[in-house]
């Protein structure tokens, strides 16, 4: 296939596909789709709820058009899968909406076509998983009829400066043709150019530890956070001072949510494991970066004990519920281990974030934000989440939201050493 001969549809208009298919939109005609109506009806009168792209974006993306009609995707020949990859309750990868969004395109998929998947998965999935569900629904061979692409989403919601086109890309292709039409395709875009990996294992393979490494490094701060608590020095200190060595890594302590850091250590693990190997140093920092809810409730108990607060009963304010500061993301937030530990100890729990759908938070895990704290009213309160609002009330404004006797938890270091009573 000529790349002037692409017929370009975008499956999944989330926080990833939907900037992707925006950027297309600019240059060429593209099909957005999306099973959900209620995104498409938004994204046709110019809104994006998740806040990735402004309606100005959506109004100069004019080769872009949105649909929910699987009818519509039969027009296509390059497809690119954006859907999420969560993991379930028991830390095991969910391909269920990848192998629907295969399912999908399988019904439509004609020789000459090629399917490119931006999901995080482990290194082997698109050809284990997806490529047998598209051989399965349409009835064509693998390499012979239709061909597969991978390249990985390097999405970071909420960052306004780290876009789709100035973020470097990594493409593969089923065969060095497709390989060599895909990176052409994403090079039409990607500003910060493109990176054409060896197969689709290893491009796969190149985004789940991304995220691993990352996760592993938090993970070594927060436990270097938990020896220095426990000998009474302060860790931002700490690390500011090793910080001036100039290849010492900035990570910061804290909890570790999003639909990356905290879900593609497992997809890596899960393959590990089903080759017969037991992976140590990933699966601790899992645990470790995991239990961090608990250590901040333990903290605070402990504080409002020595200053004779009672426990039980008291009423807490959490700051913040989504993953990360300043969007309106709550997939994966580990925000909700604090609110749910909270209440292990039967304390009275408000939760507060003028980012986040109340909608959305009931459905997702049953908290029901309330629109604004009361002054004087808590024996505590958590900054979970550095948003913008936050950081900006100062100590004082945050301080006339407790009562006389209170605890004030700064989890995010918005505060100067000194203006709160406890911080990672």
């Amino acid at each position: 296939m000529d790349i002037q001969d692409v017929k370009l549809a975008v499956v999944g208009l989330g926080y990833v596909g939907l900037p992707l298919a925006v950027e297309f939109g600019k240059q060429r005609p593209v099909l957005g789709f999306d099973i959900n109506a209620r995104r498409i009806d938004e994204l046709r009168v110019g809104r994006d709820h998740t806040l990735e792209v402004s309606s100005q974006e959506l109004s100069e993306a004019g080769h872009l058009r949105f649909s929910n009609d699987p009818a519509e995707l039969a027009s296509a020949n390059v497809f690119i899968v954006t859907v999420p990859t969560p993991i379930d309750e028991y830390k095991q990868p969910d391909l269920t909406p990848l192998e629907r969004a295969s399912e999908l395109i399988g019904r439509i998929l004609k020789r000459g076509d090629t399917v490119i998947y931006e999901s995080t998965v482990y290194p082997g999935a698109t050809e284990e998983v997806c490529v047998p569900v598209l051989e399965r629904v349409s009835g064509l061979k693998f390499n012979v009829d239709f061909y597969a692409g991978y390249s990985p989403e390097r999405i970071n919601p909420g960052d306004k400066q780290h876009r789709v086109s100035s973020i470097r890309k990594v493409t593969s292709g089923s065969t060095p043709e497709v390989a060599e039409l895909v990176d052409t395709l994403y090079r039409q875009i990607i500003k910060a150019g493109t990176h054409k990996a060896s197969s689709i294992k290893v491009a796969e393979a190149a985004k789940v530890i991304e995220n691993t490494q990352r996760d592993v490094n938090i993970a070594l701060i927060n436990e270097l956070a938990l020896i220095f608590n426990r000998m009474g020095i302060d860790t931002l200190d700490v690390l500011e001072a090793a910080g001036t060595k100039w290849n010492f890594l900035p990570f910061r302590p804290g909890l570790v949510g999003g639909h990356c850091i905290g879900v593609d250590p497992y997809y890596l693990t899960h393959k590990a494991e089903a080759i017969g190997y037991h992976p140590e140093i990933i699966l601790a920092g899992r645990r470790l970066n995991d239990s961090m809810g608990t250590y901040v409730v333990a903290q605070l108990v402990k504080m409002m004990t020595k200053r004779r607060i009672q426990v039980q009963d008291s009423h807490v304010l959490v700051m913040g519920l989504t993953f990360k500061e300043n969007c309106p993301d709550l997939r994966n937030t580990r925000v909700v281990d604090i609110v749910r530990e909270l209440g292990e100890y039967n304390i009275r729990v408000d939760v507060y974030d003028p980012w986040v759908d109340p909608a959305e938070a009931k459905h997702e895990y049953g908290i029901t934000p309330i629109a604004k704290p009361e002054p004087a009213a808590y024996d505590g309160v958590i900054v979970a989440v550095a948003h913008h609002q936050f950081a900006e009330m100062g100590a004082a404004a945050l301080r006339a939201l407790g009562k006389p006797e209170h605890v004030l938890y700064d989890l995010k270091y918005i505060l100067a050493r000194g203006e709160s009573d406890l911080r990672l």
